[in-house]
């Protein structure tokens, strides 16, 4: 995959300070490499300067390309602190050793947040590697004066939701703006196919486990995708988000399944209160449509920091109510983590999120994050493409997704 953005490296020193010793300058590593949020962050960071006194060095690099570099970015000389994710993302890594504990934080923190959100900053050992800063939920979006114009409804079980996509097609519409040239798009549908057919825990136990791949429960999940991909976006293998997001603007779209965070930065200003959305429709009556796929983005410290004051001082900061304010205003198309942010400033499409979110019984946080580094995107985004260019084929692509897996779990960390 070519990159966007500089290879994930880290960007200095901080300052002349080390360890402990109070500097006045926090290194950064971001994967926010785009215009927003990285506009945002330079607003927070701004804000924390004038907070804390800690002048915030960032190193700006493109998401895929943190991704894919991550772990040799951890593992030489990175940054004091990186953004990164909850759930087995953060796990692993602490697991690893390749990143320091952030308990002293939380000592400050700790009343800004709910007990469901700390228990997502945790690893197993009981400690706290991540400071939460944001969330959002990915749903199925869409363009609400086109939905008016067109007379649609939204849809809340499968059936309706394939009538509907049926009506588009007719209509001279792409009914679904699927589009995967990234890979990791499509993981969100594998997501809510499971949890819709099989329940939150058989997905969260598949995730985790590494168990169960080549099974009848998750052959169904395919055969029901496969009922989708007529109505995908023509060429969508070479396409990115981004374009499919647009299709949804211009209104040569129906219906797009993503996270608020990617299409909120595309349905901007005026076009904000157009974006609508709605549950991924229940397919299995038992499991209905409870479970909400809600990734939690935050921060972590890597494993020796040359300013660790300036680290707890920074995410003191960062951790609060006023610090996550700031960043929406700027950065509409995420909900912030921390108790007592001004909702009434939120939009619309964040209102709705925020009401998707907190309605839910259970909440995921993308295959990526709920399973392991180095079985998501080497193993499962090369799998997915495969069944996509190739339905056929899924017997045997889950009996080899099923082998890489039992080698990977056996592994160990």
């Amino acid at each position: 995959m070519v990159a966007a953005g500089p290879l994930l490296t880290a960007c200095g020193g901080s300052g002349g300070s080390s360890g402990g010793s109070g500097g006045k300058t926090v290194t950064f590593g971001s994967n926010a490499a785009v215009p927003q949020p990285k506009g945002a962050y330079v607003n927070v960071f701004a804000a924390a300067k004038k907070a804390t006194g800690i002048t915030v060095k960032p190193n700006w690099v493109d998401h895929n390309t943190f991704q894919q570099n991550i772990s040799s970015y951890l593992q030489g000389n990175p940054d004091d602190v990186f953004n990164w994710f909850a759930g087995e993302r953060m796990q692993f890594f602490a697991g690893q050793g390749l990143a320091s504990d952030v308990d002293d934080v939380w000592k400050t923190i700790g009343p800004h947040y709910t007990d469901a959100m700390k228990a997502q900053s945790k690893a197993p050992d009981g400690h706290y590697y991540l400071v939460p800063f944001d969330y959002y939920p990915w749903a199925v979006f869409y363009s609400k004066s086109l939905w008016k114009k067109k007379g649609y409804s939204v849809p809340t079980t499968w059936d309706e939701y394939i009538a509907l996509a049926k009506k588009m097609k007719g209509d001279g519409i792409t009914p679904i703006a699927f589009t995967n040239k990234d890979g990791w798009p499509s993981m969100g549908t594998f997501d809510y196919l499971n949890m819709r057919i099989n329940g939150f825990d058989f997905h969260i136990d598949l995730m985790r486990k590494g168990e169960k791949w080549n099974t009848p429960q998750v052959k169904a999940v395919f055969d029901q995708w496969r009922e989708l991909i007529p109505y995908y976006s023509p060429g969508f293998a070479g396409q990115t988000w981004q374009e499919g997001a647009q299709a949804l603007v211009n209104q040569k779209a129906g219906m797009m399944v993503l996270g608020l965070d990617q299409i909120g930065t595309i349905f901007t200003g005026d076009k904000a209160a157009d974006l609508g959305l709605f549950a991924f429709p229940e397919i299995n009556p038992k499991y209905g449509q409870t479970a909400v796929e809600a990734p939690v983005d935050g921060f972590m410290v890597s494993k020796s920091p040359k300013n660790r004051d300036g680290v707890d001082k920074l995410l003191s900061y960062l951790g609060t109510a006023p610090a996550q304010q700031l960043w929406l205003g700027t950065n509409p198309a995420d909900i912030a983590t921390a108790s007592g942010v001004d909702t009434s400033k939120y939009t619309q499409p964040q209102k709705d999120a925020a009401k998707l979110i907190t309605g839910a019984k259970s909440l995921s946080q993308f295959m990526d994050r709920d399973t392991r580094p180095d079985f998501a995107d080497p193993v499962m985004i090369p799998a997915i493409q495969k069944f996509l260019n190739s339905p056929g084929e899924i017997a045997s692509i889950l009996s080899n997704v099923d082998k890489q897996a039992k080698t990977i779990w056996a592994s160990g960390s």
